[in-house]
């Protein structure tokens, strides 16, 4: 039987997709048909209720006393601040006195909102790069309508003006480093051949003041197939630069060497993450690492004399191994101490360790809640600066984040600085709960809620993410606290595989052929619900954006019944599509 007679279906080729035009996400067609749905939806939706929750939003997101976070550099705490007033901010900073006060001095030095109308630019800010030591020069990321790509000029914080002939570089994707007052280490996807197929800097390029910095000299470079290439500066040897290879989002190949290129790989397994110190080094291997015998299990945390590393030593030791529920989420170096970050049974705990030749000594630090969420990072931009000095966020879903100030001498924290609430808790309580998945895996879930509330008919926002080893922690609920958990709604928070609240094997199980565990995880948390009583299908809402966006759209192929809304924002569900043609060029120039 010919092609031509077979009564099966034929199915279209992907790229026969009538709605491919969409990807030319800022074609004249593309644009239109966006509008239409905008107009469409306003009209339906946009009427005295919306415009109220729209304005409580506002106030709240708005309101004077939310914490400015801060960085110290040199002698000053430096904030980048956001208001009714100031839609796009503006960049300020204080001393750590005046900061403790009620009202902090602010001297502002740059206006963002200004220097766009005087410009007639969309600039968003995305972060500064201040001369270690100094702090008298600054490089700006500036970006137009806030994608990746950036803009690169330098300025002068004490005069607050822009620099006169000074480092500027167009838009492009990358970053750069001082190596002092007149050099930069410049990786950027500016120029010819200068990115990699993901968009990113494929070199990295000592930039000299007043040169040309295309002409620039290549130190480094990666293959155009790799996903980026980078360098930094070791400020704590002198000379020692640091090359990166990023061969994919979790694999990376790290060089040391000077001025003149790199000189020596670091050996360890590439999926590793390791950081270092006043001659120390600390792993944490992605995969099992077998060293002298010994077989490292993921997540072990392992410590070592930096030049005895680099001279071949592997004589680690074991400063943390992990446990079935007890994940470690990070370590930094801060004052010559380790600071380790850890959730057991999704409760944050926080180790010091002291590096020295026999076994690393270790205290826990004191004084941070065992619930809720709580970070832990150092007051200093610039790690060779630190005096031990460490800031501390908590909060959790029902209390507004507060700012704590503590020390790597274990200093009991004292409080900096409380956000106010943005909506009345009273009667709310928050429970954790589990639900099985298909496998007979342990779910964990979040609920936030009215007190007593048993009828089954609980108007329940249920939201997840499930993957890049995220971890969704009960942060505040400030917005969906205002227009939800305030009129008596119930919010519960998915920790489904594929995130990192319990490590890499929790994050490896979610991933490549075990995302649809992740999913599956999802559903059953729906599901639970149900079964103990608090709602029935159609009273659950359930929300995902980005990788939680392809969750969702799961949920709609795979579970619908177990749902009575679904709501996928800004979602990779095409992965196949995602980075070609113009949606592709898109991506990488825009993030």
């Amino acid at each position: 039987m010919s092609s031509s007679a077979d009564p099966r279906p034929t199915l279209a080729a992907p790229d026969d997709d009538p709605w491919l035009w969409l990807e030319k996400v800022e074609g004249e067609r593309a644009l239109a048909w966006i509008e239409a749905q905008n107009a469409a939806t306003l009209a339906r939706l946009a009427d005295s209720r919306f415009a109220a929750d729209r304005d409580a939003v506002k106030a709240a997101l708005d309101r004077p006393d939310k914490l400015p976070f801060v960085t110290r550099r040199g002698s000053f705490l430096y904030n980048f601040w956001q208001d009714a007033a100031q839609p796009r901010g503006v960049w300020r900073r204080t001393t750590l006195a005046s900061y403790r006060s009620p009202a902090p001095d602010w001297e502002v030095l740059l206006d963002l909102d200004a220097l766009a109308r005087a410009e007639g630019e969309d600039w968003v800010w995305q972060r500064a790069s201040t001369l270690p030591g100094t702090h008298d020069r600054a490089i700006l990321h500036l970006s137009r309508g806030g994608g990746d790509a950036v803009v690169l000029r330098e300025f002068d914080p004490t005069t607050r003006q822009f620099v006169t002939d000074g480092f500027v570089l167009p838009e492009a994707k990358g970053s750069i480093d001082w190596l002092d007052r007149d050099t930069l280490l410049l990786s950027s996807a500016f120029g010819e051949g200068m990115e990699t197929r993901s968009g990113y800097a494929r070199t990295v390029r000592l930039w000299i003041r007043g040169t040309d910095p295309a002409a620039a000299p290549v130190l480094f470079e990666c293959a155009a197939e790799h996903m980026a290439a980078g360098g930094s500066v070791d400020c704590e040897t002198s000379g020692r630069l640091v090359f990166v290879d990023q061969i994919g989002f979790y694999d990376h190949a790290v060089h040391i060497g000077d001025r003149t290129g790199p000189k020596q790989r670091i050996d360890l397994p590439s999926d590793a993450e390791f950081e270092w110190q006043r001659g120390w080094l600390a792993v944490r291997p992605r995969s099992p690492w077998t060293l002298d015998g010994i077989t490292h299990a993921p997540d072990t945390l392992l410590g070592i004399g930096l030049d005895a590393f680099l001279a071949g030593d592997r004589r680690f030791q074991v400063l943390f191994t992990p446990g079935e529920r007890r994940a470690l989420q990070g370590f930094f170096w801060c004052n010559g101490r380790l600071v380790v970050s850890v959730l057991d049974e999704l409760r944050p705990v926080f180790t010091l360790l002291t590096p020295c030749e026999g076994a690393w000594s270790g205290a826990e630090l004191q004084g941070l809640p065992r619930t809720g969420v709580a970070h832990l990072w150092p007051l200093d931009a610039e790690p060779e600066e630190a005096d031990g000095t460490l800031l501390a966020q908590v909060e959790d879903p029902i209390t507004p984040a507060s700012l704590l100030l503590t020390s790597t001498d274990l200093a009991v924290p004292t409080l900096l600085r409380r956000s106010s609430p943005t909506y009345d808790a009273a009667g709310l309580i928050v429970t954790r709960h589990e639900a099985i998945s298909v496998d007979g895996e342990r779910i964990p879930y979040l609920q936030t809620g009215p007190a007593g509330q048993a009828d089954g008919e609980a108007p329940v926002h249920l939201s997840g993410y499930g993957g890049f080893r995220v971890s969704r922690l009960p942060y505040y609920q400030g917005v969906i606290g205002k227009l939800w958990l305030e009129r008596g709604g119930t919010t519960v928070v998915a920790n489904i595989r594929g995130g990192g609240e319990f490590g890499t094997r929790w994050h490896e199980a979610g991933r490549r052929e075990g995302k649809r565990l992740s999913h599956d995880d999802f559903a059953a948390v729906a599901a639970d619900l149900v079964q103990r009583g608090v709602t029935r299908p159609g009273r659950i809402a359930a929300e995902g954006g980005s990788n939680g966006g392809l969750l969702i759209a799961n949920m709609l192929t795979r579970y619908p019944e177990r749902f009575g809304a679904l709501f996928c924002t800004i979602p990779l569900i095409d992965m196949r599509r995602l980075l070609r043609g113009d949606q592709g060029e898109n991506a990488r120039r825009s993030g």
